[in-house]
């Protein structure tokens, strides 16, 4: 009788236990099922309240159609330590269309004597300018906020006191308005020059599958200037951790800050490619500087007729990257201006300007 009990029993635990499983088994089952719709995205887990705001505001201007103005403009940008050496050479471009363009020009140094009409009362207010330093991007978008104040400028071209424009006006005029992307140079460079900059402090916001590298010398649309002028976490980031010698390294911001931001922020906004044609062939730590024996027509003439953008990685592969000029769907010549020539250039820069800009 006492076994029969015990049987009993046995059997009803058994018995509970067994529902006690499957209601277990029901529960993580539901759980896994409904949770991902219960829990918050994983990735706002893992970003702080600067990055979702940066986002936000970013993806909002990207949303703005642009403004529409009777008059749009170019705004040329000139980031310069001293006088422009070229600016008899920018006159002859700029001459007969008036009401197209806009100049600005950032020069800490002492206000010269112009050359051309067009410079007169350009300067900004400007502050000292050390290569390699965060000052160099500060300059930057020191002449970006003071050519947004003029409502016409719908594009922006950064250029230096050693550049000069490979094609006439109506051609970049044309060119830069109707294309529909900024011209941000960005690509990947694996060695000591590139990705080797990159430092862990820039985490969270930065990481290195972001980091990117670029020439400084940009052509953006208005939007994307309201991005950059609108920036402050990642500028922060950059001022604070990309600099000469941190850590051993060389980091420097004109080089990777505009490329990595926008590579994060608006990729298929931007070309890989800069306007701005500069010769890195020779494999030295600056490009090629070009000198008077080297100025003639046909070198103008191969510049402005390249069709694609070449760059060559730092590590011990030097890889050659290259990217062809696609604007508006077609491939087309990449560049409208070309750095780096010599002032003494000029006199034979001016004889030929009439024939390779037509």
């Amino acid at each position: 009788m006492v076994g029969a009990r015990n049987r009993l029993l046995l059997r009803r635990h058994s018995r509970n236990i067994v529902t006690t499983c499957i209601v277990i088994i029901f529960l993580v089952v539901a759980y896994t099922y409904f949770s991902n719709d219960l829990r918050p995205d994983n990735a706002f887990l893992q970003i702080t309240d600067y990055e979702i705001e940066a986002r936000v505001v970013n993806e909002e201007i990207l949303k703005i159609k642009p403004l529409e103005t009777k008059n749009p403009k170019v705004a040329f940008l000139f980031l310069t330590p001293d006088p422009l050496p070229f600016e008899k050479l920018w006159d002859t471009f700029f001459e007969g269309h008036e009401g197209k363009f806009s100049v600005y020009v950032h020069m800490p140094n002492e206000k010269p004597v112009h050359k051309s009409r067009y410079f007169v009362s350009r300067e900004i207010r400007s502050k000292p300018v050390r290569w390699g330093s965060i000052s160099t991007v500060e300059a930057e978008r020191r002449l970006l906020a003071n050519a947004l104040l003029d409502p016409d400028n719908q594009h922006f071209v950064l250029l230096s006191d050693s550049c000069i424009p490979v094609r006439n006006f109506e051609f970049v005029y044309n060119y830069l308005l109707l294309a529909n992307v900024s011209f941000i140079e960005c690509y990947v460079d694996p060695g000591i020059h590139g990705n080797g900059r990159y430092i862990e402090n820039m985490l969270p916001e930065v990481e290195q599958k972001d980091f990117r590298k670029g020439s400084q010398w940009f052509s953006m649309k208005r939007k994307h200037a309201i991005m950059v002028m609108a920036d402050s976490l990642y500028f922060t980031k950059f001022k604070l951790h990309c600099r000469p010698k941190k850590k051993g390294q060389n980091c420097f911001a004109s080089e990777h800050y505009l490329p990595t931001f926008f590579n994060m922020f608006d990729p298929s906004g931007i070309a890989k490619w800069s306007v701005t044609f500069v010769d890195w062939s020779e494999g030295k730590w600056h490009p090629r500087f070009f000198k008077v024996h080297d100025v003639t027509s046909k070198l103008l003439n191969t510049i402005s007729s390249i069709d694609e953008s070449v760059h060559y990685t730092s590590d011990s592969k030097r890889s050659v990257l290259v990217t062809p000029c696609i604007w508006n769907g077609s491939k087309r010549p990449c560049f409208l201006f070309a750095r780096i020539f010599y002032p003494r250039t000029l006199d034979r820069l001016m004889h030929l300007f009439s024939n390779f800009t037509t």
